[in-house]
């Protein structure tokens, strides 16, 4: 497995500057400028380096559980009239694709000398991800997570202390996802020299975007294989994934991203209605800005403040996307669809009584993206099944 990929010939790749278009970039405080800057020199020969490729395939092989299944949900077909695929990030080790990113960069972090890892989380499925491989390399892990989805994500919270790390509670703004990403930026301009920060998401001020997007491409990589093995085609008609800041959508589309014949389709969570005044569908109600890092398509007030977003999945529960798909969506080379809470609980139960898999939240709003296409029964759709949904069962059971 070749990550460290050259983009600069891609209309849809990072420049040197870090920018996809007119998205991306770092733009950052005076404080944190060391710490990115270290990073942003080294990422690309460590993860060039032999023996980096060496010890990161083997983990993915024998720790994460690498390669995921590419399964063909026949029954799901059968209803929907098109053939569905379905990518099982959800097998990884830890429940979801968030490992890929953060074995990369836990490895990149001990290449660095850094003895501290700090990490945001929404869903818990990177906190959990990050505790992992911190208990794996024996770092000291500390993941922030806002307050309210602590509450509504306690077993990764729990997995997280079983595995060492300390969980911190942030409790400003919505205490989501954003308040969670603000705490520890901060922590890391306090702790410079020994921490390492794993963004979990292709967000943040370059080159966490291009490093993530890097890490994830794996699955798109095998995505290509399974498919001419099954098809005699690597290329589907659609590729449809679930976006928040985007780090499984931009794993799923990385190597499709100069095949204009392959649709990439991105949902996001509307929430209870785009119009609602409780949503967090970004490309329908924002518009470019500065969030976390790089410049972005977030929603945001008339003089600039971040508005608070709000979805029932804790993982897609984000004011902004990753600039790559910010570039994706203002090319046209990305299909936005704005999902409702209603419309995501019913395409996971769906799921789980077509085919007997319970998906997180977080990917069942790119299962019900499914009923916005104009599908055929010629069509070829690939879906990135981000996670599964043991985390999301107390949510789920207020529906049965």
């Amino acid at each position: 497995m070749q990550v460290a990929l050259d983009q600069t010939l891609s209309p849809f790749g990072v420049n040197d500057k870090g920018f996809y278009g007119r998205f991306g970039g770092a733009f950052i405080p005076e404080m944190l400028y060391p710490n990115v800057e270290e990073l942003r020199r080294n990422y690309l020969t460590i993860i060039n380096d032999p023996a980096f490729q060496q010890e990161y395939r083997d983990l993915l092989t024998d720790y994460v559980g690498r390669p995921t299944p590419l399964f063909l949900a026949s029954r799901l077909s059968e209803q929907l009239n098109a053939t569905i695929y379905l990518k099982r990030e959800d097998l990884c080790h830890t429940g979801a694709h968030k490992v890929n990113n953060t074995v990369g960069q836990i490895l990149i972090a001990k290449r660095l000398g850094k003895k501290r890892i700090v990490a945001e989380t929404g869903a818990g499925q990177h906190g959990v991800a990050t505790a992992t491989v911190c208990a794996l390399m024996g770092l000291e892990c500390v993941v922030y997570m806002g307050a309210i989805d602590i509450e509504r994500q306690k077993p990764n919270v729990d997995r997280m202390k079983m595995l060492g790390a300390t969980v911190v509670a942030a409790t400003s703004g919505s205490q989501t996802l954003k308040d969670a990403t603000n705490e520890a930026m901060r922590h890391w301009i306090n702790n410079p020299v020994d921490t390492h920060y794993i963004i979990g998401s292709v967000v943040g001020p370059h080159p966490y975007p291009d490093m993530v997007a890097r890490f994830q491409s794996v699955i798109s990589e095998e995505v290509k294989k399974q498919l001419f093995a099954k098809t005699g085609s690597e290329n589907p008609d659609y590729v449809v994934a679930c976006v928040g800041g985007g780090s499984n959508a931009a794993g799923a589309f990385f190597h499709y991203l100069d095949e204009p014949s392959v649709k990439l389709v991105a949902a996001e969570a509307a929430g209870m209605g785009i119009s609602s005044g409780h949503s967090a569908a970004t490309t329908a109600l924002g518009k470019p800005g500065v969030l976390h890092g790089s410049r972005t398509i977030l929603m945001q007030t008339e003089d600039g403040q971040v508005t608070e977003p709000y979805s029932i999945s804790a993982g897609l529960d984000y004011p902004g996307i990753g600039p790559l798909h910010a570039h994706l969506y203002d090319s046209g080379r990305g299909i936005f669809k704005s999902i409702t809470d209603e419309d995501a609980v019913k395409s996971a139960f769906e799921l789980t009584r077509l085919e007997g898999i319970i998906p997180a939240l977080e990917s069942a709003h790119a299962l019900a993206a499914l009923k916005e296409l104009p599908l055929t029964d010629k069509d070829v759709v690939v879906v990135c099944l981000s996670g599964r949904g043991d985390k999301d069962l107390a949510t789920y059971s207020k529906y049965l």
